[in-house]
């Protein structure tokens, strides 16, 4: 019974090396590949990729086998470049191409299929990005006896008397100088906060604006107009036509 189990386990492992033993005619393979392998003279491993021409270990029919079918990688024209990334300021934008043939039998590997370049955004609405919010409490608004409103921060009016269109601006404050801590209403700034400003302005093609809303997603400066030094950083998360700003609202001015 073991003679018979010996020699079933010598077949196979007879048949295993037999079927391992071999060149490169059936495989061929572009570049580093430490799987693309045969067993060559004396049993030691022999390679079939085209790295193997820097280490000198190929298979002695690598050439004969590999260099005559090889068919190196053909790509396409560049497409091209896409739009900047960045609508204000650097960013970076991009092309690509297509293979058309594909390497075989360890022919040319394909280039560089994407490139990547620097760009400067300048979308038209990129003067919002630069203004600086000048901001208020929300009760500036509503106290006619507050010495600001004779410093000329009575809101603005039509020739009507009826006040201009507003809108709401949700800011996200990514900084905030200590300075802001000097007064009750700007003490309730602090970093990662959101906060909402009421907005009554001119009009731009229908709509309002006021100075310093900047673009959805860009980082813009603001400024607290009655706290000497309270000033930072904010992100616009969204502006809305028909609102209300929840406590503490503030005010553009």
């Amino acid at each position: 019974m073991w003679g018979l189990l010996l020699c079933g386990g010598c077949l196979l492992a007879t048949s295993y090396l037999a079927g391992a033993v071999g060149g490169c005619s059936h495989q061929c393979c572009p570049g580093r590949n430490n799987a693309c392998w045969a067993s060559g003279s004396r049993r030691a491993r022999c390679y079939c990729d085209s790295y193997c021409e820097r280490t000198g270990d190929c298979c002695e029919d690598y050439h004969a086998a590999c260099h005559r079918a090889a068919v190196g990688c053909a790509v396409g024209p560049w497409g091209p470049w896409s739009g900047c990334s960045s609508l204000c300021g650097v960013g970076s934008e991009a092309r690509s191409r297509q293979v058309t043939v594909p390497p075989r039998h360890g022919g040319e590997p394909c280039p560089d299929l994407k490139q990547r370049r620097g760009c400067l955004g300048e979308h038209a609405t990129c003067g919002a990005a630069k203004e600086v919010a000048k901001i208020l409490p929300d009760s500036f608004s509503r106290d006619f006896r507050d010495p600001w409103r004779g410093a000329g921060l009575l809101l603005p009016q039509e020739p009507s008397g009826s006040l201009l269109p507003s809108y709401c601006g949700y800011f996200r404050l990514t900084q905030v100088r200590p300075p802001c801590r000097g007064q009750a209403w700007s003490r309730q700034l602090h970093r990662d906060k959101r906060v909402c400003v009421k907005c009554r302005g001119k009009t731009s093609h229908h709509r309002p604006h006021c100075t310093g809303h900047g673009l959805q997603g860009a980082r813009t400066f603001w400024v607290a107009a009655s706290v000497a030094g309270c000033q930072g950083l904010w992100v616009q998360e969204g502006l809305q036509e028909v609102c209300v700003c929840p406590p503490p609202a503030l005010i553009f001015v």
